[in-house]
């Protein structure tokens, strides 16, 4: 039997960004298919953050092409991408809740804000995303009184609540224990099954991209050097991969003229 081919959910082309005349990303090309959990990893300045930041249309991009859904995104008029923007979830990296609001009213937020649903249906809702997330106690408490791990659950269960079909986490481990940052990998992954959704994961964090990521994609330099399974991770002759998977020191391999021309250089 012939197999389906896959849905392509995030389709990246040729995408290049600057700020101001110093180039961050060059020429990434990247598809992200429907129903994978997709980890986006690179050392710090990789390019990563601004990768996310064109991905959900907070920047434009200087070439290249984002289609997302189905749709490019930087042909979109600002009703339609704020349409799109409605069927896709975000989990910032702090959280970004806010801390004027109990848990409940910062999940329930988007459903305030941009359907008509009673607040009878509302409260439901919260607190089914509330059981998803293993804390069906705290919808009453205030940001302030949670933990890091709590506030990344909160994040999260507000970035479901509108049934998204592509969630956005950006560091989900980021500042947890490792502890619960194994019971954070563990949900995103119940709900990626829960819920069906495609997933992409922005982070540093090796253990917890191995851990969940069916394809792994990681930046050096803004460039996207790698993409594949996590076994093809592991397998991976290159040396920049292989130095990023045991944490090991990259070497300088300057000589000595080229070192010297570098400091001079004023171009």
């Amino acid at each position: 039997m012939n197999k389906q081919p896959e849905e392509t959910i995030v389709k990246i082309e040729n995408l290049s960004a600057y700020y101001a005349d110093r180039k961050i990303l060059d020429d990434i090309n990247l598809s992200i298919n429907k129903g994978e959990i997709m980890a986006i990893m690179g050392g710090s300045g990789a390019g990563k953050s601004t990768l996310l930041r064109l991905m959900l249309g907070l920047m434009q991009p200087a070439s290249g092409s984002i289609n997302l859904l189905g749709q490019d995104i930087s042909k979109l008029r600002t009703k339609a991408l704020y349409a799109l923007r409605q069927k896709i979830g975000v989990a910032f990296q702090g959280g970004a809740l806010l801390t004027s609001l109990t848990v409940g009213d910062n999940i329930a937020l988007p459903l305030r804000e941009h359907t008509k649903l009673d607040e009878n249906t509302i409260n439901i809702m919260v607190r089914m995303k509330l059981e998803m997330v293993d804390l069906s106690a705290c919808e009453k408490m205030m940001p302030a009184e949670l933990s890091g791990g709590m506030l990344k659950r909160v994040a999260l269960a507000r970035a479901v609540i509108m049934d998204p079909k592509l969630l956005f986490f950006d560091e989900p481990s980021s500042g947890l224990d490792p502890i619960t940052a194994v019971e954070l990998d563990e949900l995103i992954l119940r709900l990626k099954k829960a819920m069906n959704m495609t997933i992409v994961v922005i982070t540093h964090e090796l253990q917890s991209a191995l851990s969940i990521a069916d394809r792994i994609t990681i930046l050096s330099a803004g460039k996207a050097i790698f993409t594949g399974s996590v076994a093809e991770t592991r397998q991976s002759k290159d040396p920049y991969i292989q130095d990023f998977l045991n944490r090991r020191v990259r070497k300088n391999t300057d000589k000595g003229d080229d070192y010297l021309h570098r400091l001079t250089n004023t171009q």
